[in-house]
């Protein structure tokens, strides 16, 4: 789900950058959200994990502490860790973000099972114990996206900010906190909440509608090309990608891109020309 290309995530950030739920304390519809301007959306869908919300680097630094403190996944090199790390991630996902199973029983037998792969298997209390310390080296090291703070603020002054996301409500809720961004973002949308998780275009229509928006009013903005692009088009909204590692599409289409939330202007220019 969060797939990046291990080995080059710091370079590459180094040279590019050289359900409905109303969040507290903020009005759900406002009527002041429009600006005159041909193009200008009267909403921004966005994103959160790895366009807003640094995920992947805030995962692999995590694992680095796991590794350091646990002999059972020192055999294998730490980006070869996060790979598998990722790959199981992508496998139960899913059962979390829509709700069924729990973070914490999930995490506790995904590290189980990297711990086998690992070569070292670790009991299940163990597992639940990595799991733990996982979590709270997490939550400690997370950070924003560089940039994206400032844009989401930004574009709230001008229309309505939704974000739209393939996890549960208090996970993303907390993440919105942390980044200081409950006054700035006027509408929470989770695959939890929703039943359905991006592509899936009823999670964008079902933003929309709340939003009281049309989708030619209406902007994505994500990082994942087949979660937020193709599922944003495939509910006929346009879309801007965040290409922040310089990925290839899997496919050609007339979407804007750019890699950097530090170029304000150009950003500004894409959303509101998409």
């Amino acid at each position: 789900m969060y797939k990046k290309t291990p080995r080059v995530l710091r370079e590459r950030e180094s040279r590019f950058e050289s359900l409905g739920v109303g969040l507290p304390g903020v009005d759900v519809v406002r009527s002041d959200m429009t600006r005159e301007g041909a193009g200008v959306p009267r909403a921004v869908l966005f994103d959160m994990d790895d366009t807003i919300f640094d995920h992947s680097l805030t995962c692999r630094d995590a694992l680095a502490e796991v590794r350091r403190t646990y002999p059972a996944f020192r055999g294998r090199p730490l980006d070869r860790l996060w790979d598998e790390y990722d790959r199981l991630l992508g496998i139960t996902h899913t059962d979390v973000m829509l709700g069924r199973r729990t973070s914490e029983e999930v995490r506790a037998e995904r590290f189980r099972s990297l711990a086998e792969w690992a070569g070292r298997p670790i009991p299940s209390t163990t597992a639940v114990e990595v799991s733990r310390f996982y979590r709270r080296h997490y939550q400690r090291l997370r950070r924003a996206v560089p940039g994206a703070v400032a844009a989401v603020r930004r574009w709230h002054d001008r229309a309505r900010v939704v974000v739209v996301t393939n996890n549960t409500v208090q996970e993303q809720v907390e993440k919105i906190a942390f980044l200081g961004l409950e006054a700035a973002v006027d509408l929470l949308v989770t695959s939890e909440e929703v039943g359905v998780a991006k592509p899936d275009p009823r999670i964008f229509r079902t933003a929309l509608e709340r939003a009281g928006v049309a989708p030619t009013e209406s902007v994505m903005v994500g990082d994942s090309w087949s979660s937020d692009i193709e599922g944003a088009l495939s509910a006929d909204l346009r879309a801007v990608w965040f290409n922040r590692f310089r990925e290839i599409p899997p496919r050609p289409a007339p979407v804007p891109e750019f890699r950097s939330f530090r170029a304000p202007r150009q950003l500004d220019r894409l959303v509101a020309r998409a």
